[in-house]
């Protein structure tokens, strides 16, 4: 099978996906490294994988489900074509807890004042 050709590049931001991602199972792990892949690899992502959160300079949620398992990670993007990974959570309500949205903004508020 050959590789697709990405549009898109996925990074992390210092290690907040990291550690988020090392304390999950593997099928969980598989399923993040799935869509992520998919997020890299396709022009039009369905909202189902990737969604914009209402209200938000840029911040968006990459959502995942394994079972009956929903998990978020937010990411947003940067010069267009990458897209940095930061803090990541098992959701366990229906809205989005607004704590883990500051949490987002505050890290990207940090990514981009570093870059400055």
């Amino acid at each position: 099978m050959t590789k697709k050709k990405k549009i898109r590049t996925v990074i992390f931001y210092k290690d907040y996906f990291q550690s988020f991602f090392e304390s999950q199972k593997d099928k969980v792990k598989d399923k993040i490294i799935w869509t992520l892949d998919l997020i890299e690899e396709i022009q039009k992502i369905p909202e189902s994988y990737l969604k914009h959160i209402e209200n938000t300079d840029g911040l968006y949620e990459i959502r995942i489900q394994q079972g009956s398992d929903i998990f978020r990670i937010f990411c947003f993007f940067d010069e267009g074509q990458i897209v940095v990974l930061m803090n990541g959570f098992q959701k366990k309500t229906r809205k989005t807890p607004k704590k883990e949205i500051d949490r987002a903004l505050l890290i990207k508020r940090e990514y981009e004042n570093n870059k400055k």
